[in-house]
């Protein structure tokens, strides 16, 4: 087990506890302040503020006060210095806050707020996409709660909010004109652990790493394992999680390209040696003696259970959380759920990278489940979740029973179940499953519904299946298909479909997804930039298959965005139907406009079941930029090595555009560089339903254009080593050189990262003393991090 440093107190944001005596120490801390008496203050008078000192890219936001009541957390026992737990003062004055009466403010003034799990507000939750109806998570923790109010702004005053254990950061519940602003938040041990290959190589015939690890975490060498313990609670003294190797999910980040992507973990494969080596550091010696490639990665590794959302809007209306940095969100993202009115503005999802994290989201950063009204999410950036940033979408439940005017539903995806998805007055309609579009009169209003209410499960009641199952009484009889075969069907509820607005966004480091988005009303995706997207930038399903998440599109524009170095396909419509039907397509009416699609290869538009898209006055060009990638070890004298580039091939054989069971397709007016193949594949359609104007696009046919991307390669010393055309270095003498490589993509002069090689001399370090061929020694420089912003 990893030691405590000499010399070092460890409490707090970035204690490792990993002594009983440690534990013990906070524990008694913790206790004490359990015995504290919070007073009740004198509101303060309303006051105007600007709030600086915020880090992200927007600066700080105005909270104007006038008129408002100002409840400062401090006067209820909150502690802005850090040291002591703030979650019972800050629960503390929002519960004096509702005493109050009109519009109230609470305020964080500026400092360091840790809010630990035990003296949180608890309550019974059952969350979208998270554990369904596992009773074991029902209970959430939640750091600041703001319930049954109206009008609060949760104004943190540039301050840091630090969170402990599993909890919910912040939830409106059943409020409304509720806004959280003003704050950056981080973990001090998420149960997301990322380490970092600081160094490869092979010696004496095996294959090496040198793994750093961020220091919040404790860890312990267990043969050829290593046991993860998280932060360990002041309460029990126990830690509040335990694992093992990479858990059972894993991916991977690499700082060099600021791409993450999802993989198998192979740092605790084939392991036959783990030394710890001090300093946050161990090294693993393996039975093959290959050196591995992956230096400066960091591998991300979690289990996937989503006990609890990062935060919460649930039954509220007019929601805003703006000029955040939000550095970890535990169990899920921001959840809205039967709920109206969402903003999210200005918001970083990012890890303060300097400890060598880099998971900013256990999943999702974003998730809207059955939002009227619109939902907004503009100026923000969102850099390496475990999942998608953005899904905003219904839910389908499945008919399992019905009579001409009730139906039988249920919940069918295990992570979605125990809260109400209707209520009287809401609009429900059926959907075929094989077709994917709504049955012919099988629209009606709900006039109650029996089933799970989203607060508990009643005394004697099987939890699973009151959960996942309720009845929903209608105002006009269902089709006589629907009372034969109600299998056949899922029903959604189109009360709860957004407008949505997702403008000015970036979106980097993302393993899947950019945004999922399927919403009837009006979709606006807007000048945003995507950048090395793993999978689809855009997807548009409409599942009843897997997810559930419903439903279709009606009116959607993508425009003015940058898609640089995208996964293939780029947008991609995938509804769950089996049958089409000639003239109905599931999703329509699309409009994707100049936009800027900055291509390594593959597809732009991937379009199953859509219908009336028009693909216009849009710029496709390769990716301009070069990435060199240097030798695994350093070099000894006359050694020679090989460095590679990723510039693009002659050409492209991927097809431009796909389209399966659509119809009414135009592309007009686009521009296309070299080395693509401009062809247009249709299936179960008439090539005719495709209308190309001044594309010179082929329909079913290759059209490719070759552009050969000539590499050329430099030497900064070539005394100390040189570089052929091919890339083939050799070392000539004693020293670092730095390798740097050139090209021109698509009409624009590139130049590669420089890689950094050192040259020894055979058995020797550059200080003279010996060491093995590929030791992992680096004298010159110091441990590989990620960057550091």
């Amino acid at each position: 087990m990893k030691p405590t440093r000499p010399g070092s107190a460890r409490t707090g944001f970035g204690g490792r506890n990993t002594v009983c005596a440690a534990a013990a120490l906070i524990a008694g801390v913790f206790i004490a302040l359990m015995g504290t008496a919070i007073a009740q203050p004198a509101a303060l008078p309303g006051t105007s503020t600007v709030i600086g000192g915020l880090q992200g890219p927007h600066g700080a936001a105005v909270v104007d006060n006038t008129g408002r009541t100002v409840i400062d957390v401090t006067d209820f026992g909150a502690d802005p210095s850090g040291k002591a737990d703030s979650a019972a003062a800050v629960d503390a004055a929002i519960a004096h806050a509702k005493t109050v009466g009109g519009p109230t403010t609470i305020h964080f003034p500026a400092g360091t707020y840790h809010i630990w799990p035990e003296r949180t507000p608890k309550r019974e939750l059952y969350v979208s996409n998270t554990v369904g109806s596992d009773q074991a998570f029902k209970t959430k923790n939640i750091g600041i709660l703001v319930e049954d109010m109206r009008d609060v702004v949760v104004d943190g005053g540039g301050s840091r909010i630090v969170n402990h254990g599993f909890q919910t950061v912040f939830a409106a519940i059943r409020s409304s004109d509720v806004r959280f602003t003003n704050f950056s938040q981080t973990w001090v041990a998420p149960k997301t652990v990322d380490i970092t290959v600081a160094d490869t190589g092979a010696a004496s015939g095996q294959a090496y790493r040198i793994i750093e690890i961020p220091e919040t975490y404790d860890y312990a060498v267990e043969g050829t394992s290593v046991r993860w313990n998280g932060e360990r609670s002041p309460a029990t003294g126990q830690p509040y999680w335990t694992g093992t190797d990479s858990f059972n999910y894993s991916q991977v980040h690499d700082p060099a390209t600021n791409k993450t992507w999802r993989t198998s973990n192979p740092v605790f494969q084939n392991v036959a040696k783990i030394t710890d080596l001090g300093g946050d550091r161990l090294r693993f010696t393996y039975n093959d003696s290959t050196a591995p490639g992956d230096r400066g990665y960091v591998y991300q590794m979690r289990e996937d259970t989503r006990d609890t959302p990062g935060a919460l809007f649930w039954e509220s209306s007019r929601i805003t959380a703006d000029h955040l940095r939000l550095g970890y969100l535990h169990g899920f993202g921001i959840v809205g759920q039967l709920s109206e009115d969402i903003s999210i503005d200005s918001v970083t999802f990012k890890a303060d990278r300097a400890g060598g994290r880099v998971t900013s989201g256990f999943a999702d950063h974003i998730q809207m489940s059955g939002i009227k009204g619109t939902v907004r999410v503009t100026n923000s950036l969102f850099d390496n979740p475990q999942d998608d940033p953005i899904n905003i979408h219904g839910t389908y439940l499945q008919v399992t029973a019905a009579e001409p005017q009730t139906l039988r539903l249920r919940y069918m995806h295990d992570e979605t179940s125990g809260f109400p998805q209707f209520h009287p007055g809401d609009t429900i309609e059926l959907v075929n499953k094989r077709t994917m579009l709504a049955a012919p009169g099988a629209t009606a209003k709900v006039v109650s519904v029996t089933g799970p209410t989203g607060s508990g499960v009643p005394d004697g009641a099987d939890p699973d299946t009151y959960l996942r199952d309720m009845t929903v009484v209608l105002d006009r009889a269902l089709p006589a298909a629907v009372v034969t075969a109600p299998g056949d069907y899922v029903a959604e509820n189109t009360t709860y479909t957004p407008t949505v607005e997702i403008t000015g966004n970036t979106f980097q480091a993302v393993p899947t997804r950019g945004i999922l988005v399927t919403t009837r009303r009006p979709v606006l995706i807007e000048n945003n930039r995507f950048d090395g997207m793993s999978m689809a930038s855009i997807y548009i399903s409409s599942d009843a298959r897997a997810w559930y998440e419903s439903g279709p599109v009606r009116n959607v524009t993508i425009r003015g965005n940058v898609f640089d170095r995208p996964a293939s396909p780029v947008i991609f419509f995938d509804p769950t139907n089996q049958d089409f039907v000639e003239g109905q397509p599931v999703h329509r009416d699309v409009l994707i406009e100049d936009n800027d699609f900055n291509l390594t290869g593959g597809t732009i538009i991937s379009g199953r079941g859509v219908g009336d898209l028009t693909f216009r006055d849009n710029r496709v060009e390769r990716y301009a930029h070069l990435r060199l990638t240097g030798p695994s070890r350093d070099l000894h004298v006359g050694d020679t090595t090989t460095v590679t580039t990723d510039a693009p091939p002659a050409s492209h054989p991927s097809p431009l555009f796909t389209f399966d069971g659509a119809d009414d397709i135009t592309l007009a007016n686009n521009t296309y560089g070299d080395g693509f193949n401009k062809r247009v594949n249709t299936a179960n359609m008439a090539a005719s339903e495709v209308t190309v104007t001044g594309d010179g696009l082929a329909l079913n046919a290759d059209n490719i254009s070759s552009a050969p991307v000539a590499v050329s390669f430099s030497s900064s010393h070539s005394n100390v080593a040189t570089v052929d055309s091919e890339g083939v270095v050799k070392a000539v003498s004693r020293g670092t050189v730095t390798i740097t490589a050139r090209a021109t993509i698509g009409g624009v002069q590139v130049t590669s990262n420089p890689v950094r090689v050192l040259v020894t001399t055979a058995a020797k370090s550059p200080t003279g003393q010996a060491w093995a061929s590929g030791s992992g020694l680096r004298p010159a420089g110091e441990p590989l991090r990620p960057d550091r912003t």
